[in-house]
């Protein structure tokens, strides 16, 4: 999907109100969270490398409920790609 902002896929399906954008930048994905809940994470976070994204793993504990294998899906954002170059 394509809006204003870019493109996205919802991380969550079931909530349309959460969405991450991708982009290539230099060669590598980017993620970037965006949240109708949470207008002002969009403006305090910017582009994060799936590299970084991939460090960050390391440090990811299951409490919270944030899961980053489903958020940051690289799969999809691939596919996202792919078929905006086609």
């Amino acid at each position: 999907m394509k809006d204003e902002r870019g493109i996205y896929y919802y991380p969550y399906p079931s909530n349309r109100r959460v969405r991450m954008y991708v982009r290539a930048d230099d060669e590598e994905i980017c993620f970037r969270l965006w949240n109708a809940d949470d207008p002002a994470l969009w403006l305090e976070h910017g582009w994060v490398p799936y590299s970084a994204i991939q460090q960050a793993r390391k440090l990811y504990t299951k409490k919270g409920g944030f899961d980053p294998n489903q958020a940051y899906d690289i799969n999809v954002a691939r596919a996202l790609l792919k078929e905006k170059n086609a």
